[in-house]
């Protein structure tokens, strides 16, 4: 019998496969959370029981995420999820309104997904990247986000690579940026992650992928591609708090200078 073989989607996740961004120890067993099915992309998100657990270490095992979650206390984007392998990402906003905790994910300036503490009124709204815009059945335009999102009927002004600001409650569109230079942005991908800059120039490349040139707040300059760059801010104003930082990467000598000025 030579089909003998998965059916379906795997179930499971080695230790040492699991994204970097989670930080996950090497020798903390075999195997990790596979992330769900979900409006995140399993390699770009963190499962609410890596969140929980070995984030913020609100449980010491996954028996006691579940049970924090199945009293149905943490919400995600104010909305009730009781999936320990829920695939939270980028932008969203996790609320605890027992602790009277909201929490933004973002990356730091090393690419793993950080404990962004945030205000309530941050908490109503998250920024969204447009992937798609296209005219549905009736001839309905409509464009889609990166955390899964269709929103329809927007503001014609809003194209693909545009960031549209959502309020959590509604679902509807408050204000939106467009992709543009001398805008400031956050870099969701490859090398670059987690830096924080304000967009330069794009050099085009059809057929290949687009790049684009951006400088931090530091005057470092790097390029990285078109679709790892999410607008946050018009100018140099950002629309959410960054985390610790600033989303500026510092060379290993001055992350070293740094530390000793702290020290003495």
């Amino acid at each position: 019998i030579s089909n003998m073989g998965y059916r379906g989607r795997r179930k499971h996740l080695k230790r040492l496969v699991a994204p970097k961004s989670w930080m996950l120890d090497k020798l903390g067993g075999v195997f990790a959370p596979k992330p769900g099915t979900g409006p995140h992309k399993s390699r770009e998100c963190l499962p609410m029981i890596v969140f929980l657990r070995n984030k913020l270490k609100y449980a010491l095992t996954g028996d006691e995420v579940l049970k924090i979650v199945k009293q149905r206390l943490i919400k995600v984007d104010n909305k009730v999820r009781t999936d320990v392998r829920y695939p939270a990402g980028f932008m969203d906003v996790i609320s605890i309104e027992k602790t009277g905790e909201n929490f933004r994910l973002l990356y730091d300036v090393k690419g793993r997904f950080t404990i962004h503490r945030i205000k309530p009124e941050e908490a109503k709204y998250k920024l969204c990247r447009v992937r798609r815009q296209e005219v549905g059945p009736k001839g309905v335009p409509y464009v889609t986000t990166n955390d899964g999102r269709t929103i329809r009927y927007q503001d014609p002004l809003i194209k693909v690579n545009d960031t549209v600001m959502v309020d959590i409650a509604t679902g509807k569109v408050k204000d939106f940026i467009k992709f543009d230079t001398g805008n400031l942005c956050m870099i969701t991908g490859g090398h670059n992650l987690g830096r924080v800059g304000v967009i330069q120039h794009r050099d085009r490349h059809p057929g290949s992928f687009d790049i684009v040139h951006v400088k931090d707040a530091l005057g470092h300059s790097f390029a990285t591609r078109l679709s790892y760059v999410f607008v946050i801010g018009k100018g140099n104003k950002p629309w959410v708090s960054l985390p610790r930082g600033k989303g500026v990467k510092l060379s290993i000598a001055e992350e070293r200078d740094r530390r000793m000025a702290q020290k003495n």
